[in-house]
């Protein structure tokens, strides 16, 4: 199954908004979101780190979960173990987000029909670095 179409992701990425909240993202170098969070960001992206130790990545301030941050977030991008990613995506929804991203590798296709049926656009098992320089 697909979980995402170039319209989609596309949309994502040039018409939803620039300010992303990527869970998982901490100063950890050698895991994928810290590489990702610095492609997003020369893309534009105003990256929001959201990891329990809050650490501040690549000059922005981190928060310990969604409801942490104080301000509005347009897209999430959920770099946790599937097992996990339901919840985070449902959290999106009650943050107010626009889109949910779950990165490559993490499916739940429950959550992905519980945040499509609330009305987020929503890209499943899909690297944005990768997408980013190839639709934009």
């Amino acid at each position: 199954m697909t979980y995402a179409d170039d319209a989609t992701i596309r949309k994502i990425l040039t018409e939803l908004g620039d300010t992303w909240a990527v869970v998982g993202l901490s100063n950890n170098r050698g895991r994928a979101a810290y590489g990702v969070a610095q492609v997003l960001q020369r893309f534009g992206k105003r990256v929001v780190p959201v990891h329990p130790k809050a650490e501040t990545v690549h000059g922005e301030q981190g928060y310990a979960s969604l409801a942490d941050i104080p301000f509005d977030v347009d897209v999430v991008d959920v770099f946790v173990n599937s097992d996990l990613a339901g919840a985070v995506a449902d959290e999106a929804v009650t943050k107010g987000a626009k889109a949910v991203w779950f990165q490559l590798g993490v499916v739940d296709e429950a959550a992905f029909a519980r945040t499509r049926a609330a009305g987020l656009d929503m890209v499943m098992d899909r690297c944005p670095a990768i997408e980013i320089p190839r639709l934009t």
